[in-house]
């Protein structure tokens, strides 16, 4: 018998080029509250909900350490999907607009939660992030 029994994401750990510009996407625009900053290792961690999302500088102590940092061509995450409490397409695209953020349409498509709006945007080191709202089925 598996005794692993997974019950949510953590956290995820990004590597990014401009830590001023990720802040102010992942704080001020999508709204992830500051958890934790530790300046002396470059490590700043913010709530997305009941999970977390680290942001490492590249040029800081752990970012350093072996991996790639944000590549020139490709992904090395395909993307990460941030469940929101309510989901109105016309108000986030408006609102993502005015910040300079370029959302996708939204459209219909399935997550754990199961099927409902979401729409894919980028961070400012080309990561891509969805906005998954509740199910609709």
């Amino acid at each position: 018998m598996n005794p692993i029994k997974i019950t949510k994401l953590d956290h995820v750990v990004l590597r990014v080029a401009d830590i001023e510009k990720s802040i102010h996407f992942y704080k001020d625009i999508l709204g992830c509250p500051e958890a934790r900053i530790r300046e002396d290792m470059g490590l700043f961690q913010f709530r997305a909900g009941v999970s977390m999302i680290d942001l490492v500088p590249i040029d800081s102590k752990l970012g350093k350490r072996p991996g790639y940092g944000p590549p020139a061509e490709g992904r090395n995450v395909d993307h990460i999907a941030l469940t929101v409490a309510e989901y109105d397409g016309e108000a986030l695209t408006a609102y993502l607009v005015a910040n300079d953020v370029t959302p996708s349409e939204t459209r219909q498509r399935f997550g754990a939660d199961g099927t409902g709006p979401s729409m894919y945007m980028e961070d400012p080191d080309g990561n891509v992030v969805e906005l998954k709202g509740p199910p609709s089925e």
